[in-house]
């Protein structure tokens, strides 16, 4: 069989690697692909959002299989095209990937089946938003000073009311003098501001905990976990003001901030069974520590000792099992990858997000341990016979270190040269996975093409090792071997599920 892979990222380059495998493939093409999947297997010029040249292209290859890598594809129908063209395809059609591709969708239904998630509210304008930032209790006293009229202690339960009284007093209509100040008292500490702008900024950093969620797809990066009232406000300028993420602003969610451990829990599913695939845990933030802005993942490892086999079946029966039966009674059957991205609570796991693709970088660890044929697995997911299949695991852990472009999540540079990936792949229980790479060639120079980087996330550095200790290593020497002078990395990847005896 020969099989197409769209996406041109780490985790399509991991699907290609893992097909490539497989005794039943005779050729693998990725679109666009990028540098490694150009070493691995055959790239192919065609964007994903490029349906009818995705299509033509299977049609003339004679593609017996075609996997979807990225969520915006599937958000924008790419398996209904390919299924009233005749051809096989892997993935949820658009209206099942709306669980990824609509926050608010996607909520409204775990509100519905009753799958434990954070309480949150839907925004369709900034000042609404703002207004619900600023309605949150503070509970601050305000007292004037000098010559003002205001003489009373005021006792303000919101940050709306606080900053109305500082205004009352530091009116300048009044014509009050100079020497008129306000005082804010905070759990008995008193603070004394001369200037609204100052009042208003102690105010605005007021302890505050809730997520900012952008409705729609933004590549991973459309989520804030605010901590004060500024930052709750900046991230509502980002998404509804300034659109930095465009029309996946159009609406906007609030919700509260859920305390504990984050994990996800990938499963294959036809629609009817459900295959949970093995553990993994990833590393949203940009910098060691978790500091740092958000990002679209800079590592993971699997397993993990959180998802304990009693969590995964938790999990399963109150989670995966209620969203696929929920999909299905709303008429969206959902055939592919669900995600589900988890916070361990006191009370339980919550849902933090769904998606509708395998996860990336938890791909990478996850197909690392895979023994199984993958194409085996795909094809009973389409053909809705995913009960006859029973996947084979590796004991091994894995881990997978991301190095990126300096600057990422924000601006960052390309055509930075690459070198040395080779010598890390052929490492112990390595693999190289390329994600923002691609080919550079100068004919007149008579070299090969040239590894450069064409992205955020540029390589995914995976290994596999007897423990988890072991992988780490395996991974950051690969790590350290790659020349990479415009890039960085985590260096706590793993570190302390590693310290505290492995997987």
């Amino acid at each position: 069989m020969k099989v197409l892979v769209v996406g041109k990222g780490g985790r399509e380059h991991a699907i290609c690697w893992k097909l490539k495998q497989s005794p039943r493939v005779e050729a693998v093409f990725c679109a666009p692909g990028n540098a490694g999947t150009a070493l691995d297997v055959q790239n192919v010029a065609i964007e994903p959002g490029d349906h009818r040249g995705l299509a033509q292209f299977a049609k003339r290859e004679g593609v017996g299989m075609t996997i979807v890598g990225p969520e915006e594809p599937l958000a924008k129908g790419l398996v209904d095209f390919f299924q009233r063209e005749g051809l096989r395809i892997f993935g949820p059609r658009k209206d099942a990937a709306e669980l990824e591709g609509s926050k608010v969708f996607a909520k409204e239904l775990m509100r519905q089946a009753g799958i434990p998630t954070a309480d949150y509210r839907i925004f369709r304008s900034a000042p609404d938003a703002e207004h619900y930032i600023l309605s949150r209790e503070v509970a601050l006293t305000v007292r004037s000073r000098g010559r003002s009229t205001i003489r009373n202690a005021i006792h303000c339960r919101t940050a709306s009311e606080t900053l109305e009284a500082v205004e009352r007093i530091l009116d300048p209509r009044e014509m009050l003098g100079p020497g008129v100040q306000v005082e804010i008292e905070d759990r008995g500490s008193k603070h004394v501001f001369s200037q609204f702008a100052e009042a208003r900024e102690f105010v605005h950093g007021r302890p505050l905990g809730v997520v900012i969620k952008a409705d729609g797809l933004a590549a991973g990066k459309g989520g804030y976990v605010c901590s004060t009232l500024r930052q709750a406000l900046e991230a509502v300028d980002q998404v509804m003001v300034r659109r930095i993420f465009g029309q996946a602003g159009d609406r906007l969610l609030i919700e509260e901030r859920l305390d504990g451990h984050e994990t996800s829990v990938l499963a294959l599913t036809d629609g009817r069974t459900i295959v949970p695939l093995v553990s993994s845990q990833d590393f949203k933030r940009a910098f060691d520590g978790d500091e740092g802005p958000n990002t679209g993942g800079m590592g993971a490892f699997s397993p993990t000792s959180m998802v304990t086999p009693e969590l995964m079946e938790e999990v399963e029966r109150e989670i995966l099992v209620p969203i696929v039966h929920a999909l299905k009674r709303a008429r969206r059957p959902f055939r592919g990858v669900l995600y589900a991205g988890l916070m361990l609570t006191n009370q339980g796991p919550k849902v933090l997000e769904f998606n509708v693709r395998f996860g990336d970088p938890e791909t990478q660890v996850i197909l690392m341990r895979l023994k199984s044929d993958l194409l085996d697995a795909i094809e009973a997911v389409v053909d809705e016979r995913l009960d006859s299949v029973e996947l084979e695991w590796d004991d091994r852990p894995s881990v997978t270190v991301v190095m990126a472009a300096d600057g990422y999540p924000g601006h960052y540079e390309r055509d930075r040269l690459i070198e040395n990936t080779s010598a890390a792949d052929q490492l112990p229980g390595v693999k190289v996975f390329h994600a923002g790479t691609t080919l550079r060639t100068n004919p007149e120079s008579g070299r090969p093409p040239r590894i450069v980087s064409d992205g955020g996330r540029v390589l995914n550095v995976t290994a596999l090792g007897s423990d988890l200790e072991q992988a780490r290593e395996r991974a950051y020497e690969a790590v350290r071997t790659i020349r990479f002078p415009g890039g960085f990395y985590r260096r706590d990847i793993a570190e302390q599920a590693a310290r505290k005896g492995g997987s």
